[in-house]
């Protein structure tokens, strides 16, 4: 076999294993790395790279309410990535967990509605699920129970109920709340299932962090192997003022994946968008992790009295016309609103002509429709402390 080249070697060597990195190895690892905010251990995510042709990674969400793009679009681009570098992406449909979470009432016939509903959305608006595997939890669970449930007291034994309760975010619920015995075993199981599906990467949310980061100290504190890198994903706001994590429970803050070409006109024109502002304005952090990374472009169509049209390719050239007031707020929404259609309308299509995928979105419409009522009705009953106890989820 003949050696490689000199330049086909990038001198990053692994500091676990001191392996030189090759140049494709490289590409993956900035490919994989791109999904996440933050990652726990670049060298940890080189070394299982240049180590395994095809990590397994895990992802995962809970059946429940309408999928809003920010869990859509978001879980999209990075399984594609993912599986683009590689890797085999296992997504845990956590049927059970939503039970705990007393989502849609805890019908777990309603449940399984909507985890199908999700998946229909998944593949009609573009995730290739070539190497991408669907587990409900429930049934992995029911089948391998011997391993999972002394996995989960294990846990449960070596971590203090103060640890515990400090994951309630991942739930959206904080500490000091009133919770319930299924919230503790909820993070307990949480923790556990990355171990379960034996996954080299844990691709979540910011806002699941916490359990992400008890599953590797439990595995340093036991020894065992195959310790999980953790990617943890950019949130996107909701549409309005002040509102970091986009909500279902506010259909106001959001904007749905079957949403029509009218309504997602009129949540972008109501949208929070100050003149000159970029910090705090969602209309340019959807153009940031949404339109740019799916099209590679952002165009914006104007008279040319007001400089006519302009094609952006990086975003900072977005933030120095838009703080210099080239870029006015009602050219940005209009821009966007177009994008964001054309990204949606696949999905629209295809509810609109795949009849399995109709009768789905009749029944998940019906089931969360009345389950949001519910909702929005205690939440007027019960005004939350925060927005923090907006409903959870992983986007």
């Amino acid at each position: 076999m003949e050696a490689p080249s000199d330049n086909a070697l990038v001198q990053a060597s692994s500091l676990a294993s001191g392996l030189l990195i090759s140049e494709e190895v490289e590409q993956r690892f900035n490919l994989v790395k791109s999904v996440g905010e933050q990652c726990t251990h670049d060298d940890e995510l080189r070394d299982l790279l240049a180590k395994k042709a095809a990590p397994v990674c895990y992802d995962g969400f809970e059946p429940s309410g309408r999928m809003h793009m920010a869990q859509g679009l978001m879980k999209i681009m990075s399984v594609n990535k993912l599986t683009s570098a590689g890797c085999r992406v296992k997504i845990w449909i956590a049927d059970w967990f939503a039970y705990m979470n007393n989502k849609l009432g805890g019908d777990l016939k309603k449940i399984r509605v909507v985890g199908e509903y999700f998946k229909e959305i998944f593949q009609a608006a573009g995730m290739n699920i070539e190497n991408v595997e669907f587990i409900w939890s429930s049934e992995e669970i029911n089948a391998r129970g011997d391993e999972y449930w002394p996995l989960v007291m294990d846990i449960a034994c070596r971590n203090s109920l103060a640890q515990i309760k400090g994951c309630m975010p991942i739930m959206g619920h904080s500490e000091t709340d009133e919770l319930s015995a299924a919230h503790i075993l909820y993070v307990c199981m949480q923790c556990a299932d990355t171990l379960f599906l034996e996954a080299d990467i844990c691709q979540l949310g910011m806002d699941q962090q916490t359990v992400n980061l008890l599953a590797r100290d439990y595995c340093d504190d036991t020894k065992r192997g195959n310790k999980p890198v953790i990617l943890s994903h950019h949130m996107l706001p909701g549409l309005q003022q002040g509102q970091t994590k986009m909500s279902k429970s506010d259909p106001s803050s959001a904007i749905f994946m079957e949403d029509e070409e009218a309504k997602v006109n009129v949540k972008i024109k109501k949208a929070y968008c100050p003149p000159d502002t970029v910090e705090g304005n969602p209309c340019l952090e959807y153009v940031r992790y949404i339109i740019l990374p799916w099209f590679s472009e952002f165009t914006v169509e104007r008279d040319e009295k007001y400089g006519g049209n302009k094609t952006y390719k990086i975003f900072e050239d977005i933030v120095t016309d838009y703080e210099s007031s080239e870029l006015h707020p009602k050219d940005l929404k209009d821009a966007l609103s177009k994008a964001l259609n054309k990204i949606l309308q696949p999905v629209r299509n295809h509810f609109k002509t795949n009849s399995r995928a109709n009768k789905l979105l009749k029944q998940g419409y019906e089931i969360t429709r009345t389950a949001l009522s519910k909702e929005m009705e205690a939440l007027s009953a019960n005004p939350p402390n925060s927005a923090s106890s907006s409903a959870a989820g992983s986007q």
